[in-house]
């Protein structure tokens, strides 16, 4: 099948039905028109206004919708996720709606739709003239709907491709347990290409190592200037897209090295040998990993973690990075052959693993001139040898990566460093 055929037959299955974004339109509209009335009554002086995918006509179908309200509250408010909770909560109670605060670089809200899976996001942000005025990254979400709407109004439906390619990938996303793809970053990508296809076959090219410049706008005039004037902090991605509404921002500073091969070698397949399976998200597939392992000669395993940590953001940051501490442990005494990391969007995540045996390690020990130490690390290890003046060890691998979890996870000080990191739980 060709790749032109493929994404024309996407097309249909990536864009709501008229009757969800009407279904959205109305709700969001009776949503904003009470929230803004509330906020009048209270005379706090802001203005809520929906923003996001749906405000740019780039909302993917899904089966749950969520809607942006940014509330923009006027500049010398500096409280504004307090000051926005009271008025949160009245008109979730006017539409039966559940809230919830959520914490992040500026704490917002949630409100539940009781009978559906769509919600709203209420984001607090300032009210701005200038772009270099912003007292938070969310303060530009104004201007980025601005730009979106103007730059993209005939590549719509490729930006909605790109997002569900991303998505059922698995590197949609600038969270920290992802360090994929923003949305709004995509959206920008195909306003620079002009289309999805040319999008893959561009970002494709860009070798280990390099990094690409866009400059959609031409802000810097030459891209060499990027790495003189940009902040160091935001220049270690692979690609380098410079915000056309903030130079001094990399609309990609979240994507790494990691996220961007996946995506790299996933686009090449798809290039390839084009095909529908490429935008639909896959579970883990168990059986299949159990099969590989089983072929490699290897073991298995799964790992359930879980933390007490906020869902979202939050809590996936600290599954991924706690369950990258146990395959670094792993690593010591077996080879990681392959891993997949599933968080569920809540408090946990598995986290599987195909590992095999290093049969032996080498463990160098004290040098030669501390006897005192070199005769405690004999007493510890049998079999010892003296090399490059320090004493080493041979260590014989007879016990199974599931045995050396359970007993890593039983050590006082792993313990302890569990409860540093909010994990609640560990079971293989």
């Amino acid at each position: 099948m060709t790749i032109k055929r493929v994404l024309k037959e996407q097309i249909p299955l990536v864009k709501p039905s008229e009757e969800d974004v009407a279904e959205l339109t109305n709700l969001s509209k009776n949503f904003i028109d009470e929230l803004n009335s509330i906020l009048i009554k209270s005379g706090i002086e802001a203005e809520a206004f929906v923003g996001g995918s749906f405000a740019k006509g780039t909302l993917v179908k899904k089966e749950k919708y969520d809607v942006d309200v940014f509330v923009r509250f006027d500049w010398k408010y500096d409280d504004i996720s307090n000051l926005l909770e009271k008025p949160a909560k009245k008109v979730s109670k006017k539409f039966n709606l559940e809230l919830e605060r959520l914490h992040g670089s500026r704490d917002y809200f949630r409100a539940k739709l009781k009978n559906k899976p769509s919600y709203f996001e209420l984001v607090p942000v300032t009210k701005i003239k200038k772009i270099h005025e912003e007292r938070n990254v969310t303060d530009l979400s104004y201007f980025h709907v601005s730009y979106v709407r103007k730059k993209a109004k005939d590549l719509k439906d490729e930006i909605l491709l790109a997002k569900r390619f991303f998505h059922a990938q698995k590197i949609y996303g600038a969270e920290s347990y992802i360090q994929g793809f923003s949305g709004y970053a995509l959206e920008c990508l195909i306003i620079h290409f002009g289309s999805f296809e040319k999008m893959l076959k561009e970002l494709i090219k860009v070798k280990i190592g390099e990094r690409l410049v866009i400059d959609i706008e031409k802000a810097y005039g030459k891209k060499e200037k990027v790495f003189i004037e940009m902040n160091d902090a935001r220049l270690h991605s692979p690609v380098i897209l410079v915000d056309p509404t903030y130079k001094e921002r990399n609309a990609l500073a979240a994507l790494n090295e990691e996220t961007f091969e996946k995506f790299q070698r996933v686009a090449k397949q798809f290039l390839k040998k084009p095909s529908k399976n490429y935008f639909i998200e896959k579970e883990i597939d168990e059986e299949k990993l159990e099969k590989l392992a089983k072929r490699k000669k290897a073991e298995l395993l799964k790992i359930n973690i879980r933390t007490n940590k906020q869902k979202g953001d939050i809590a996936g940051t600290k599954l991924k990075k706690f369950s990258k501490v146990v395959s670094k442990e792993i690593d010591r005494y077996f080879k990681v052959l392959g891993s997949e990391f599933d968080y569920d969007d809540k408090q946990s995540a598995i986290n599987y693993l195909i590992v095999k045996s290093r049969k032996e390690v080498i463990r160098i020990g004290p040098p030669l001139l501390l006897k005192k130490h070199v005769r405690a690390f004999k007493k510890e290890h049998m079999n010892t040898y003296e090399k490059n003046k320090s004493i080493h060890a041979k260590i014989k691998i007879n016990f199974g990566a599931k045995e050396f979890i359970d007993s890593w996870s039983k050590q006082r000080a792993n313990k302890n460093m569990m409860k540093e990191m909010g994990i609640t739980k560990l079971k293989i």
